[in-house]
C-alpha cells in the first residue's frame, strides 16, 4: 500500500490482465491526478505558446519545468519571494521540476565534473555556474514543485561499460547527497534516477540501490537519447520489475505514440516531452492518423476541420468545478480542432502569424493528452493490446517507409 502520508503517492487502481499495464493515480499536495498521464514541458515556468487556462481547457494534469533554465533567470530566490513557482507562473495543479543535470551537460562544452558537482558556463551570459546535489535541492525547493528530481550525470547511451559504472555509482552517491540535503518533505516528493545505459548488471545495481533509499518514486533516466525502440523496451524489460509497485514510474523524454504504450505495457505511470510543441511550432500536427504537416501547399483549400477526431476538454462538466464562474465566459460548443479549418491554420503559418504555432501547439498537446485518456479507457477495459493494434494501423506505423517523429 502506498504511503500516504508522503507528499506524494502512487494508488493503484487496475492491472490490465494481458500486459501488465498499470491504471492509478498519483495524489499530490496540489491535487489527485489520473495515470499513466503525459505532461506538457514548461521549460522556463511556461509551456511555449500555450497558457495556464488553455492548459486547463486541453486536459493537462502535471506540467514539468527546469531547474537549470529557471536558476539561470529569473532565479530561484526571485521565485521563492514571489510564493513558488505555481504562483509565480498562476499554475494551481502539480508540477515536477527536473535536476538541471541534462542542460549543464547538454549545453555547455566547457564544463568539468568532479565527485563535489559540476562546474560550468551558464548559455545566457557565461558566468561561471556549479551544480552539486545539494545546490539542485536548495533550487528545487526554492521552486516549490511538487516533485523534484535528483541530479544524475547526463550521458551517451552507448558509452563502455568502465564509464557508465561510474557514472551510474556517481549518481546513486549523488541521490544519497540529496535525500540528505532535501528540507520539504512534508510539501515536495524526491525522485530517484535510475541510470546504467544497456547493461542490466548496472541498471540492477541502480535500481537496487535506490530502492533501499524508500524514496516517493523512481524515474529511468538514460533513455530516449538515440538508441533504438527495440533497445528502450529491452532495457525496460529489465529494469521495471525492479522498482516498487506501490510507487510512481517516470520516463523521461518520451512522446511518441508507439513508444508511450509499448513503456506502459511495461509499467511506466508518467512521460513528458517537448516534441509536441517543438514540431507544432514548426506547422507539424500530430494527428491519430497520422503526421499532418500543415504548411504543405495541400492544405491551402481545405476546409475540413483542423482535426475532427480531437475533442476539447471544455465540453467535459468537471471543466465548470475547475473553473467555477469563469466557466460563463465559453463559447458554447468552442472547440478549435473541430471549428477552425486547416486552410486557416495553414493561412497562419503561410503569414507567419504566432496564432498559427499557438494553435498547433495546444493541438499536439491536446492529441496526446487525449491519447493517454484514451490509453487508460484501455487498461481499464483489459483492452490494450487492442488499443495498440489500432494505433499501430491508424497512425501509420505498419506502412512501408512511415514518416513518423
Amino acid at each position: 500500500m502506498a504511503k500516504q502520508h508522503a507528499a506524494v503517492w502512487y494508488e493503484h487502481l487496475h492491472t490490465e490482465k494481458h500486459t501488465g499495464a498499470r491504471r492509478g493515480r498519483i495524489h499530490t499536495p496540489h491535487g489527485t491526478f489520473e495515470t499513466p498521464m503525459f505532461m506538457p514541458v514548461g521549460t522556463q515556468g511556461a509551456v511555449k505558446g500555450v497558457d495556464v487556462r488553455t492548459l486547463k481547457d486541453i486536459g493537462s494534469q502535471f506540467i514539468l519545468s527546469n531547474t537549470y533554465h529557471l536558476w539561470v533567470r529569473p532565479g530561484d530566490e526571485l521565485i521563492a519571494e514571489a510564493g513558488g513557482l505555481h504562483k509565480y507562473m498562476g499554475w494551481d495543479q502539480a508540477i515536477l521540476t527536473d535536476s538541471g543535470g541534462f542542460q549543464v551537460f547538454s549545453l555547455s562544452d566547457a564544463r568539468k565534473l568532479k565527485e563535489e558537482g559540476v562546474t560550468f558556463k551558464n548559455h545566457v551570459n557565461g558566468d561561471k555556474m556549479f551544480l552539486s546535489p545539494e545546490v539542485a535541492m536548495r533550487i528545487q525547493n526554492n521552486l516549490g514543485s511538487d516533485v523534484m528530481m535528483q541530479l544524475d550525470e547526463a550521458i551517451p547511451y552507448f558509452e563502455t561499460y568502465d564509464y557508465v559504472e561510474k557514472s551510474m555509482q556517481r549518481s546513486l552517491r549523488w541521490a544519497d547527497r540529496a535525500q540528505q540535503y532535501h528540507k520539504k518533505t512534508d510539501t515536495q516528493a524526491l525522485f530517484g534516477i535510475v541510470q546504467g545505459a544497456g547493461f542490466k548488471a548496472l541498471r540492477t545495481e541502480s535500481a537496487q540501490e535506490l530502492v533501499k533509499m524508500d524514496l516517493p518514486g523512481y524515474a529511468v533516466g538514460g533513455l530516449s537519447v538515440g538508441e533504438s525502440k527495440h533497445e528502450m523496451n529491452r532495457v525496460l524489460d529489465f529494469t521495471m520489475p525492479l522498482l516498487p509497485e506501490d510507487k510512481p514510474r517516470y520516463l523521461m523524454g518520451v512522446a511518441a505514440p508507439d513508444s508511450l504504450i509499448d513503456s506502459v505495457m511495461r509499467g511506466m505511470d508518467m512521460f513528458d516531452c517537448v516534441l509536441p510543441t517543438r514540431i507544432g511550432r514548426k506547422g507539424t500536427l500530430m494527428t491519430p492518423h497520422g503526421r499532418v504537416v500543415i504548411k504543405n501547399s495541400k492544405y491551402k483549400n481545405d476546409f475540413t476541420p483542423i482535426d475532427a477526431d480531437l475533442s476539447y476538454y471544455s465540453d467535459n462538466p468537471i471543466r465548470s468545478e475547475q473553473f467555477g464562474n469563469l466557466a460563463q465566459y465559453d463559447i458554447p460548443g468552442y472547440n478549435p480542432f473541430q471549428t477552425l479549418t486547416r486552410s486557416y491554420l495553414h493561412h497562419l503559418f503561410n503569414a507567419n502569424e504566432q496564432l498559427g504555432s499557438q494553435i498547433a501547439s495546444a493541438h499536439n498537446l491536446r492529441f496526446l493528452l487525449q491519447f493517454m485518456e484514451d490509453m487508460r479507457r484501455a487498461i481499464e477495459n483489459d483492452e490494450l493490446l487492442e488499443f495498440r493494434e489500432r494505433v499501430m494501423e491508424d497512425y501509420g506505423y505498419n506502412k512501408p517507409n512511415a514518416r513518423l517523429f
